[in-house]
């Protein structure tokens, strides 16, 4: 991997962490050419403090390591964006990330939808709101609606309204969101199972 670390004055290049499985930026750090040549040979993400001045292998005393899976250069070979499975948080504050943010796994607007469904489940009244209303009368009605929206679209796949059989596939996703939280789960817990089956 050639990458150019003359573009700067101190022969250093900006370094971005990101966990291997959230996508989640973790931190930014510094490499120069004996950072990056240890970070291959011992699989551990190492800098070059510019405080110590010195090289730097993160979770050398925390024992918060970075265990390498990836490395690739940006277009202009002056950039690294280095995937990892992190041990432990990574900040030195003690939070996930140098963002003061969880690592949690986000699924975009899935998770924005499961946000707003428990908000509304928490917050919001029947008479408005038809999340709250089916929470209102309680799980049986929660787990018939699911049941419903699966039929309708095993009729849709089974038609050619390729419309039909996603519109009906939406509502099945968005009534299984609520079974979830319902039963005290969210999509995360599903795909624990799933990661679990994969081995």
């Amino acid at each position: 991997m050639k990458i150019d670390f003359t573009k700067n004055t101190d022969g250093l290049t900006p370094t971005i962490i990101q966990d291997n499985e959230t996508k989640n930026v973790l931190m930014m750090g510094y490499m120069n050419q004996e950072a990056l040549d240890k970070t291959l040979e011992t699989n551990k993400v190492t800098f070059f403090s510019r405080s110590k001045n010195r090289l730097w292998t993160k979770g050398e005393e925390s024992g918060n390591f970075l265990n390498l899976i990836s490395i690739k250069k940006d277009c202009d070979d002056d950039t690294l964006l280095i995937q990892v499975n992190p041990v432990g948080p990574t900040c030195h504050t003690g939070s996930d990330t140098c963002w003061q943010e969880t690592n949690n796994q986000e699924y975009g607007f899935i998770s924005k939808l499961e946000k707003t469904i428990k908000d509304r489940k928490e917050n919001a009244n029947p008479d408005s709101s038809y999340i709250a209303s089916l929470f209102a009368k309680g799980f049986n009605k929660i787990a018939q609606k699911v049941g419903e929206e699966a039929v309708e679209v095993v009729i849709e796949a089974k038609d050619s309204n390729d419309d039909l059989f996603l519109s009906e596939s939406a509502d099945l996703l968005f009534h299984y969101l609520i079974l979830l939280q319902a039963k005290g789960f969210q999509l995360n817990d599903v795909i624990s199972v799933l990661k679990q089956r994969k081995k």
